[in-house]
């Protein structure tokens, strides 16, 4: 019907932020908006990995290719990883991806000089840029309890091994390599939505009460001190049917009914390190925002070459 307008405005409520998870609601809008968001914070947020290696020297076990693939998959900080340049698109260095408008040097010398094995870690790796460097899990800020951590094992060196290379680290997105996702994982659910008839309940007796509460297998119900049967826990149940079933056994349909939330959404944000939760929420609406402009900017091409024709085509250069 042309002049109805199907705009809607998503709100998101923020539940918990602690460093790099992240529980918030979003609301007002559908499950494609939702499933969008959650594809771009895990493909398409772009962040900095190892993605070139040199190596001048390696007696270590591990032979080159797999030394060079266990560097790419350590997580490095990646705050400024939206304002640099796509090595392909940088024009300081016609492409060549060594520069640093669009790419980070590291550099690792290690040798045993004992006879205890020597574990070669994340901490041995030098950035030239200290704003880009490995994910630091013992740090107490990043949310994750190990004090312990010394770091990602790349190799371990027996006496008289050796390791020196240089790496260059490159901004890139998941949709391209695994190495640059930002997500450890991102899920989201329906809100759901309970009814609980209490004219039917109190029909049931106590034992059945709490047959029907025991027979959820995640703790969704529980009953009150007047033995009434309540909802502890919506979010909870991962729609499992299991009481609906319930309740039709003991002879009660409708006795609780469940129905989810078709514009209500809760995710569940944990990241690698690279970014935090909160960050990276803020970058997939931005990268979002722009896919969206593109796809506006297209619909108005052709809407233009459908006006203008050949002379539309030929003023775009096409």
């Amino acid at each position: 019907m042309e002049g109805v307008s199907y705009q809607r405005f998503p709100r998101i409520k923020i539940r918990e932020v602690k460093g790099d998870y992240m529980k918030f609601e979003l609301r007002d809008t559908d499950a494609s908006i939702a499933n969008a968001l959650r594809r771009v914070m895990i493909a398409e947020v772009p962040t900095i990995a190892i993605d070139l290696v040199e190596i001048e020297v390696n007696s270590s076990v591990l032979n080159d290719e797999f030394i060079s693939h266990r560097l790419g998959l350590i997580p490095l900080t990646s705050e400024r990883a939206m304002s640099m340049r796509f090595s392909r698109d940088c024009d300081a260095c016609d492409g060549d991806g060594q520069c640093e408008y669009c790419s980070v040097e590291f550099y690792l010398r290690v040798k045993c000089l004992s006879d205890q094995t020597l574990d070669v870690t994340s901490k041995d790796l030098l950035s030239s840029d200290h704003t880009v460097v490995p994910v630091d899990y013992s740090d107490a800020s990043s949310g994750f309890d190990n004090s312990t951590n010394k770091g990602i094992i790349i190799v371990k060196l027996r006496r008289g091994q050796e390791l020196r290379l240089r790496a260059i680290a490159r901004k890139g997105i998941a949709k391209d390599h695994a190495k640059w996702s930002p997500a450890a994982t991102v899920t989201f659910m329906y809100e759901p939505d309970i009814y609980i008839n209490e004219d039917m309940m109190e029909t049931l007796t106590l034992e059945e009460k709490r047959e029907l509460v025991d027979s959820s297998p995640t703790k969704v119900f529980g009953i009150d001190p007047e033995n009434k049967v309540i909802v502890v826990d919506p979010e909870a149940y991962t729609y499992d049917d299991e009481v609906l079933k319930k309740c039709e056994a003991m002879g009660k349909p409708g006795l609780i009914e469940i129905h989810a939330k078709e514009d209500s959404f809760i995710f569940t944000v944990e990241t690698t390190g690279a970014v935090k939760a909160s960050q990276l929420v803020l970058n997939a609406i931005e990268v979002l925002k722009q896919k969206l402009d593109a796809v506006r900017l297209s619909d108005d091409t052709v809407e233009a070459d459908d006006q203008f024709g050949e002379l539309g085509a030929h003023m775009r250069g096409g």
